[in-house]
């Protein structure tokens, strides 16, 4: 009994190797790989739910078909080729049959519930109708051998498919499907096509294909990940295409032509500034900002490229002193900036402008390459030049500030600027808002003043009256109206005025009256009318109650007459219309700014005449010890007593700094050598007989005090550096004035000629 029992085992082995060698699936082999007990039915019966049975090499499972309540069925790396057991499993739901030898395309009849397919790498060429497999959502198909995408029309529920490592050359046959994930990874598409309908979709994997265009996704508005590696992208400009993809945040364009491009990563960002990966690399805050400034950079960033850029290109020319230099920041050059958008009027009332108040402003003219319009005139309204010529131009330094605009290039030059300053006159410029943003960046300070159309359908029409642009240029500039409108709300302050334009009349009325109040000709109108309502103001005396005029009232009272007459150069109140306004707007200046600024105007005037400086300004570079005595004030007001009127609007303005325009900053006209030698002889009185006349003492700032007017100090003078006092008794004499100067009164002008040469 126990040979035949042995007998019996070694021939049951050999029967299970026997079929193991054969690929035949055992009931036995089943039992070892099953799993996942659960109930179905009534809930009283138990069953196996799901069946792995990997690497086996199985090539006949058709036991399998007694096993109706399995769900889940996986059986990759085997060598199958006929799937006709699954007919019998009405409650599967997974099925992976990969790597396998399967050539027929689903022959077996469709469970009710199958989700998810899984036949990559096997055999299969052609796709069948699966409008019966209701119920699909998830079909991975890769590595096979098809040519055509069809039959999925009716898979309703289909939202993850996998075509990868095909044949597949044209995208067909999924319109109208909720699919979500697409890969087409390794196939032979030349475009994109076919997916203008997938609104659902988010990933699409298109890697490994022949696609030169991005052409196609633009519908794809859910689209979050987009895998493009190894095609033929060679353009930066076919990411346009998924520019509107606003949930776009992966996109890799690895091994694609493109990528050879200069600056290709910081071009990419900054068409997709939605994106998180760029080539699988995250995206940083910095690659984004850089983005921005290389290729759309913000009006700052242009102004201060474009200031950078001719400061560089001046600074490389011979050094002059130019005509509109002033000698501090407390007195800029005047300047006023007309800005609005195109065919707002900024030229014409910037013309008419500069017609009534010829004796303040002057047309600064810029510098363009377009060709003129109809009643322009060279070097009237434009200098018209090439663009060649224009590059030169910056190339030598020529341009204060330049900008682009509607194809043209536009540009202000420091001569147009020194043309008018040469003049004593203010110039007036007029330009678009990138010009204003420009010109901020550089050291002049002038008033900007905007004009702003308010009724868009009134403004087209004066562009339309004009006949002189297209109707692409009139909506560029109805569209500019609120860029103006913004930068005013955004940045207060950054334009002195804003005038609305509508009517150029009503607009010039304003602008007239804002440009009125800026050179105070309001308050001059209004003491001349109250000086002819007065009849005792035409009276030479004073009377005692009656105080006298400020120098500041006095300077308002000349500037008004000097209006109604040219400038004269010999006239004792010649001066720059940028002196007269700048008087107006600081307040006067204290007597110890005043010394102060008469020392380094002598410094200066003795440097460019090639003077060493004297004894005295090299033994006192201190200020000087205080000292108890003081001059009377009778004595100091009596200093220039005899010299009423336009002296002494003369004696408030002997201390200011010359500009290299001819006029003064603050004060009309430097202290004359014949006036120290006067008030010194006037203060010797005051000084102790044990000092020398060329002993430091408080006599020079007493003689300050007494030149200059009696006004309240400006804030913040008194934390100013000082330069230290210049004795009184200095026999140098001053150096002849820069700028034409009125001679001082015969009388004065000996008695100071008597004290220097005693």
């Amino acid at each position: 009994m126990e040979v035949k029992q042995m007998s019996l085992y070694k021939r049951s082995g050999k029967i299970k190797q026997h079929s193991k060698k054969d690929g035949v699936l055992t009931a036995e082999m089943i039992s070892n790989s099953i799993f996942q007990l659960g109930r179905f039915g009534t809930g009283l019966q138990h069953s196996f739910y799901i069946l792995s049975l990997p690497s086996h090499s199985l090539s006949d499972i058709s036991v399998l078909c007694s096993y109706v309540h399995l769900q889940k069925l996986e059986l990759p790396h085997n060598k199958i080729q006929d799937l006709s057991c699954v007919s019998h499993m009405p409650y599967l739901v997974v099925l992976d049959a990969s790597y396998n030898e399967i050539s027929n395309f689903f022959e077996f009849q469709p469970p009710k519930n199958l989700k998810e397919v899984n036949f990559a790498h096997n055999r299969m060429t052609k796709m069948r109708d699966l409008s019966a497999y209701a119920s699909l959502t998830k079909l991975v198909l890769d590595y096979n051998s098809f040519s055509e995408i069809s039959g999925l029309e009716q898979c309703c529920r289909l939202t993850h498919l996998s075509l990868a490592h095909n044949k597949i050359s044209r995208i067909s046959g999924l319109g109208g499907l909720p699919l979500t994930h697409i890969c087409l990874r390794g196939n032979h598409l030349e475009k994109i096509e076919g997916l203008e309908h997938l609104k659902s979709l988010q990933v699409l994997d298109l890697s490994q294909n022949r696609i030169t265009s991005l052409s196609g996704l633009e519908n794809l508005h859910l689209l979050g990940s987009l895998n493009l590696e190894k095609n033929l992208v060679s353009e930066i400009q076919e990411c346009k295409h998924i520019h509107d993809l606003l949930l776009l945040r992966d996109l890799s364009l690895v091994e694609n032509p493109v990528q050879e491009q200069p600056d290709y990563k910081l071009a990419v960002i900054f068409l997709l500034q939605h994106l998180t990966v760029l080539d699988q690399e995250a995206v940083t805050v910095e690659e984004k900002v850089s983005s921005v400034n290389m290729y759309d950079p913000p009006m700052d960033v242009v102004a201060a490229r474009d200031h950078i850029t001719h400061l560089v290109y001046q600074l490389m020319q011979p050094q002059v002193l130019y005509e509109s230099t002033l000698p501090s920041a407390d007195s800029p050059y005047p300047m006023l900036v007309l800005t609005g958008p195109r065919g707002c009027g900024k030229r014409e009332l910037t013309h008419r402008l500069c017609q009534e108040f010829n004796e303040y402003f002057a047309y600064g003219i810029s510098h363009t390459t377009r060709g003129p319009y109809f009643g322009e005139e060279n070097g009237l309204d434009y200098h018209f030049v090439s663009e060649e010529a224009f590059q030169s131009m910056i190339h030598t330094g020529k341009f204060i500030q330049t900008i682009q605009y509607g194809g043209h290039s536009y540009g202000l030059t420091r001569d147009a600027v020194e043309d008018v300053a040469r003049e004593g006159l203010a110039c007036c410029v007029h330009m678009e808002l990138e010009g204003v943003f420009s010109l901020k960046k550089t050291y002049f300070e002038p008033r900007y003043i905007l004009l702003i159309p308010t009724q868009a359908e009134k403004y087209i029409g004066h562009l339309k009256a004009r006949g002189l642009y297209t109707q692409a240029q009139m909506d560029a500039a109805v569209s500019r109206i609120e860029l103006y409108a913004n930068t005013n709300r955004q940045r207060p302050g950054f334009f002195d005025n804003v005038i609305p334009c509508d009517d150029w009349e009503d607009a010039y009325k304003t602008l007239r009256q804002a440009v009125k109040e800026y050179l105070l000709l309001e308050e001059q109108e209004e003491g001349e009318n109250n000086n002819r309502a007065s009849p005792d103001n035409t009276s030479t005396g004073h009377n005692p109650e009656e105080k006298p005029l400020s120098p500041v009232s006095m300077s308002r009272l000349t500037l008004t007459s000097h209006s109604a007459r040219a400038l004269d150069p010999s006239d004792i109140s010649y001066r720059s219309y940028f002196t007269k306004i700048q008087k107006e707007l600081h307040p006067q200046k204290s007597s110890t700014e005043l010394a102060s600024i008469r020392r380094r105007e002598q410094l200066v005037r003795e440097a460019i005449v090639g003077k060493s400086p004297g004894v005295y300004s090299q033994l006192f570079k201190s200020s000087a010890q205080p000292v108890v005595s003081s001059v009377h004030n009778d004595d100091s007001g009596n200093l220039f007593h005899e010299d009423s009127g336009s002296d002494d609007s003369r004696a408030s303005s002997a201390l200011s700094v010359p500009s290299s325009a001819g006029a003064f900053s603050d004060l009309a006209e430097p202290l004359h050598v014949s006036v120290m030698g006067h008030a010194s002889e006037t203060l010797k009185d005051h000084v102790p007989s044990s000092q020398t006349p060329n002993d430091p003492h408080p006599g020079a700032d007493q003689l300050a005090a007494a030149v200059s007017p009696c006004s309240d100090r400006r804030p913040g003078s008194n934390v100013k550096p000082i330069l230290p006092p210049i004795p009184t008794g200095r026999r140098t004499p001053a150096a002849p004035s820069l700028s034409p100067s009125p001679s001082p009164k015969p009388g004065v002008e000996e008695e100071g000629n008597a004290n220097m040469e005693g």
